[in-house]
């Protein structure tokens, strides 16, 4: 195996699994996304594998996939974020990947980002790398509302773990093989980004960001509603709150 970009020195390679930022799953009805994100995962990094999980999805997402050939995973029902995200940490830790990242499939996220992060992983022999809007500032940094919700959460995890993460709700994000495995065995169901960074710091994994610019969705409509935003706002605390107590 080889590193991105064709160097025997790092004998690794990445798998990419696409992620709707929507509450409910990864590449749930995505037809209007999924074909661009695919096409700029192959043209930007060009020496990672990639995987859809397809969390049951009710448009043409399957038919798209299937019709051009895709590396796809389809799930029989509908598990939900974390069940399909977990899906995709399963197949890269069953296939013997050293390294997974996620990626959103709606557009959001660059893949030109992944050959750095994959780099940075490795030089700084981390566990986990996260892709943070917030470092730098520039591009999509979504809504007022939610990068409240953000600061909140930031302030939490650095309350619970010390240790202060500035997006810790981003999609994009890559783990090594020790998180991976984590990963495939045990994740949160549901919203799992912040509960998932609470969960690697206390097993003391070594977790840092980069500056990423991210982009607006470009196809679909985000199914976040008020009335969910609302149960995201008191369920993640609690989630994380949990896992802080939780026994290992």
């Amino acid at each position: 195996m080889l590193w991105p970009g064709g160097s025997a020195l790092f004998p690794l390679v990445c798998v990419v699994f696409l992620q709707s930022p929507r509450w409910n799953s990864p590449a749930y009805n995505e037809e209007e996304n999924i074909e661009k994100t695919v096409t700029a995962i192959k043209q930007n990094a060009k020496g990672f594998d990639y995987v859809i999980i397809n969390d049951c999805s009710i448009d043409r997402t399957r038919e798209i996939c299937e019709k051009n050939g895709y590396n796809i995973v389809n799930l029989p029902i509908n598990l939900g974020i974390g069940g399909a995200v977990q899906t995709g940490y399963k197949y890269a830790y069953a296939y013997g990947y050293d390294v997974a990242v996620q990626v959103d499939g709606d557009g959001q996220h660059d893949p030109e980002f992944l050959d750095k992060m994959a780099q940075y992983l490795m030089e700084h022999e981390l566990d986990m790398v996260i892709g943070s809007r917030f470092i730098e500032k520039k591009g999509f940094q979504s809504s007022s509302t939610r990068r409240i919700g953000i600061k909140f959460f930031t302030c939490l995890i650095k309350m619970m773990t010390g240790k202060t993460i500035t997006d810790p709700t981003s999609g994009l994000r890559m783990v090594g093989r020790n998180a991976m495995g984590l990963f495939a065995n045990d994740y949160p169901r549901d919203y799992p980004e912040p509960e998932s960074v609470v969960a690697i710091l206390r097993r003391k994994m070594k977790v840092e960001e980069i500056p990423v610019v991210m982009k607006e969705r470009e196809g679909g409509v985000s199914s976040i509603s008020l009335k969910k935003s609302v149960y995201y706002m008191i369920k993640v605390p609690l989630a994380i709150l949990i896992e802080r107590i939780r026994k290992y």
